[in-house]
């Protein structure tokens, strides 16, 4: 699949390069990006330039996962990072986290939303999933904004820093956005 570039009020979506590395290694020093997170801790220069220069495009090139980094478009500042992962036909799970000094405007919010939209309407997907770790309520308060409906907790659901955690589970759907599903949907009776 070839990279997009996506667009909102605020923000520029587009993969990140081998330019963006230095930005992306200062970024994920945040301490809460690595406590919420799965990437490596302690982040080092190879585990960036190994992010921008091979998982990015490799993941887009053969469909596996999508990232952008969001970015101000004056002077494409980076303020988050957003993957959108395949996981089975029609179904794939979003993460993102945003910089400190970027939270709490609304930016993920404006992305996830954005990247859901576009993986309704051009790949076919019907579930997009997302799982954080208990507790994070920052990453919880941004699905509940864009419309994930929670759906409970999974033991062990994930691991970080070699060890199982219990997480949050939600999901969205094209009907949750004002979308048609590619595929009849049969809700369980109420």
């Amino acid at each position: 699949m070839e990279p997009v570039t996506l667009t909102t009020d605020r923000l520029l979506l587009r993969p990140p390069t081998p330019q963006d590395t230095g930005t992306v290694l200062a970024a994920v020093q945040d301490p809460d990006i690595l406590r919420w997170t799965t990437i490596p801790s302690p982040y080092l220069v190879e585990h960036a330039r190994s992010f921008t220069e091979q998982l990015v495009p490799t993941g887009w090139a053969n469909g596996t996962t999508c990232t952008w980094g969001l970015f101000l478009p004056e002077e494409e500042e980076l303020v988050g990072m957003l993957g959108l992962a395949m996981r089975a036909p029609g179904t794939a799970e979003i993460g993102f986290w945003a910089g400190k000094e970027h939270r709490g405007k609304g930016y993920v919010t404006e992305a996830v939303r954005a990247v859901s939209r576009w993986a309704f309407t051009e790949l076919s997907i019907d579930r997009v999933e997302w799982r954080a770790e208990v507790g994070n309520q920052s990453s919880r308060a941004v699905a509940e904004r864009v419309g994930f409906v929670m759906e409970g907790v999974q033991r062990s659901g994930i691991t970080h820093q070699g060890v199982r955690r219990d997480c949050w589970v939600g999901a969205l759907l094209p009907s949750d956005l004002g979308l048609p599903s590619t595929v009849q949907y049969l809700p369980a009776p109420r």
